[in-house]
């Protein structure tokens, strides 16, 4: 009897001790994560599936809405934890002055377009590339719609009309959130009036309204329509730190039509997420590779406790 209460007491005590080991294979600060939102759609749709994923794996998440410049000071101070929207090559003067303060994970999306568009009726009057802007100087108010004030895309545009390029001088760039440009433009396209924006997929605007992309802006978006991809970059030494988190958000990729799809769910009143939460149910096979090798926060099977958590 002894003997048998020994054992019992010995492969108690192990169990505890692997539970404890899996509980402390992260620091208590791993528990809970910070992602930064600069009020971009598409950043709304992928910290959305994100920390649908996380919160599912017994992770507390906080997403924080902040520009991009305090973004990216706030990942250098420790603040924030994660970026999943490091537009490359837009964002590349952050990278820069903050190069040794984060970690650039991984390239997380491809296929964007990042530049200034127009309505469709308004290149058939022949606004097709950057050049044609000036020759509508008096239909345009020599303005140019752009987002959130100390975006680098905004810098860019303020660099162009400075420089005078494309004859633009005297030019200016009206700064305001995402959804007020995008006010702007329904209001524009309503009145059949000219505007040029900044516009970019994956982005329910371009299902929203018919668009042309300018041509010619290669110098400041890049080439492509402004072609970029988009990268995962979290506060320095957070990968090491944080293995079981760093697992999860290195194994996460985005598609255009997954965001667009999520962020459309958006149009009609859904929360982000809610709308990841239904892509998920929906395209339950993208959780085999994003969940490759991660567990919960607690050392248990990561995609067996997800799958439970959306009743799949």
């Amino acid at each position: 009897m002894r003997t048998y209460l020994l054992k019992n007491a010995l492969l108690t005590a192990c169990i505890s001790a692997a539970t404890a080991t899996a509980m402390a294979a992260e620091p208590a600060q791993c528990q809970s994560v910070n992602l930064s939102d600069p009020g971009w759609t598409d950043i709304g749709a992928t910290n959305g599936l994100a920390t649908t994923v996380l919160n599912a794996l017994g992770y507390q998440t906080d997403i924080k809405l902040l520009s991009v410049p305090i973004g990216y000071e706030s990942l250098k101070n420790g603040e924030i934890d994660v970026f999943l929207g490091n537009w490359m090559p837009a964002q590349n003067a952050f990278i820069e002055q903050y190069k040794n303060d984060i970690d650039v994970v991984k390239t997380n999306l491809t296929g964007v377009k990042f530049t200034l568009a127009v309505p469709t009726y308004v290149a058939e009057k022949g606004v097709k590339d950057f050049a044609d802007l000036h020759k509508f100087a008096d239909e345009f108010d020599e303005r140019i719609y752009g987002i959130g004030a100390g975006s680098p895309a905004n810098a860019n545009l303020m660099k162009m009309i400075d420089k005078n390029d494309f004859s633009l001088k005297g030019w200016r760039v009206v700064e305001s959130s995402e959804q007020a440009m995008l006010a702007q433009v329904s209001r524009a396209v309503r009145r059949d009036k000219f505007i040029v924006f900044l516009a970019w997929e994956p982005h329910p605007m371009n299902v929203n309204f018919d668009l042309t992309y300018l041509s010619g802006g290669d110098d400041y978006f890049g080439p492509n329509y402004g072609g970029a991809t988009i990268h995962t970059v979290t506060r320095k030494g957070y990968m090491q730190e944080c293995s079981n988190v760093a697992k999860l958000i290195d194994n996460m990729t985005f598609t255009l039509d997954m965001e667009n799809t999520v962020i459309a769910m958006t149009d009609d009143g859904m929360s982000f997420e809610a709308a990841a939460k239904k892509w998920l149910q929906e395209n339950p096979g993208v959780l085999d590779t994003w969940l490759d090798g991660v567990s919960t926060a607690s050392g248990q099977p990561g995609l067996a406790a997800v799958k439970a958590s959306l009743n799949l």
